[in-house]
């Protein structure tokens, strides 16, 4: 499948990629994915987030989500709401937690700064599912290439904090794909 990924793609997997191993987490999630292509200029992603009112001089806020997100070990505001619903307030537990092993203990997954055991972190299942997606995204728009837009169309539909954050700005499916037509429109059938 990376084969079909254009230079911008693989540039947002591979920072992806550094996200995760600065951060000590276990493995790429899909919110590396998002940092790592809130990073992007000149694409056709970072086109369409800055068409959608993402400049990147204000994309900090969209970074500030995740990292609140990460911090409560990736729930979502649903998920936080659900737990809430059972009497169990994830602030103070994160209070708590990083009270006792230092801020940021949960968003790490419990392991270090650094690569473990001299491995780059592999892919979690949600950010393989935002990368399986991102193919059958461009499958379906008619492109013959995966580029960074398909990734960040691909965020917008893969439950999770990345989705829920980009929603939070305006940034959806729908949206996206207006900004971004295809590259290589299908053609009608001729009858």
């Amino acid at each position: 499948m990376f084969e079909r990924f254009t230079k911008d793609a693989r540039a947002v997997v591979e920072g992806a990629v550094a996200y995760a191993d600065e951060g000590g987490a276990r493995s790429v999630d899909a919110e590396h994915l998002l940092l790592a292509l809130l990073d992007r200029e000149g694409s056709r992603g970072s086109f369409a987030l800055s068409a959608l009112g993402l400049l990147a001089e204000s994309r900090e806020p969209v970074r500030q989500a995740v990292s609140e997100a990460r911090r409560h070990a990736g729930l979502t505001r649903a998920d936080v709401d659900a737990l809430a619903g059972l009497g169990i307030d994830v602030s103070r537990i994160v209070a708590r937690v990083e009270e006792v092993h230092g801020v940021g203990a949960m968003a790490s997954g419990g392991r270090g700064k650094g690569v473990w055991g001299g491995r780059r972190p592999g892919f979690s299942r949600a950010a393989k599912d935002v990368l399986e997606r991102s193919l059958r995204v461009a499958l379906a728009r008619g492109d013959r290439h995966i580029g960074d837009e398909h990734l960040l169309l691909a965020l917008t539909v893969v439950p999770g904090v990345a989705g829920e954050v980009l929603a939070d700005q305006g940034v959806t499916f729908e949206s996206v794909s207006r900004v971004c037509p295809p590259t290589h429109p299908t053609r009608p059938t001729e009858s």
